[in-house]
């Protein structure tokens, strides 16, 4: 059974002879009562204080399990960036990598086509040189040869044809034989 200060001070002790000094024991019970009080409300007050202790500390709990949540999902996400920035870098390497390729590659085949346009040019040159030497011979030939039979060999057909045509030997008199041989252009 539990002694509230209520009881303390309603108790009364029956009547004896030569009982207790009834003034002192109420003096006492009373002093009794109001340190009781005293201690049931520091003990209510504890109480009180222990309660918002708790849900602090439960408040505590939950943040900290909040926290740690948040700072997982953050790290998972953190990752996923990384793992989605990587799979994005690749992506853009592979591209440029895919790209520097086929400007090698259209280099490459420029390259090969100006190197047969330049063959080709050289061979143009070539047959140039071949036909302006033609040429050349057969104007030295009629500078040199007084004959007039050489200067009617000479005319705009022979100078048109003169590419396709080889050096004729002179035949003895000065003539050159085979004029109308070279198929015109």
């Amino acid at each position: 059974m539990r002694i509230t200060p209520l009881d303390i001070q309603q108790k009364q002790f029956p009547m004896r002879f030569r009982g207790f000094h009834t003034e002192e024991v109420s003096a006492f019970l009373e002093a009794i009562r109001e340190e009781i009080e005293d201690l049931l409300r520091e003990n209510a007050h504890l109480r009180e204080r222990l309660q918002q202790s708790d849900e602090e500390s439960r408040r505590f709990w939950e943040m900290q399990d909040l926290l740690g949540r948040t700072l997982q999902e953050a790290h998972q996400m953190s990752e996923e960036y990384k793992v989605h920035a990587r799979k994005e870098v690749d992506q853009i390497i592979a591209a440029a990598a895919e790209q520097s390729e086929e400007l090698v590659g259209r280099s490459h085949e420029q390259i090969l086509a100006l190197n047969e346009e330049i063959v080709e040019l050289r061979m143009v040159r070539k047959r140039f040189h071949e036909k302006m030497q033609v040429v050349l011979g057969r104007f030295r030939r009629l500078l040199d040869d007084e004959s007039g039979n050489a200067r009617e060999e000479f005319s705009l057909h022979s100078l048109h044809g003169a590419g396709d045509e080889a050096d004729l030997p002179d035949d003895p008199s000065g003539n050159s034989s085979g004029r109308g041989s070279a198929p015109e252009e």
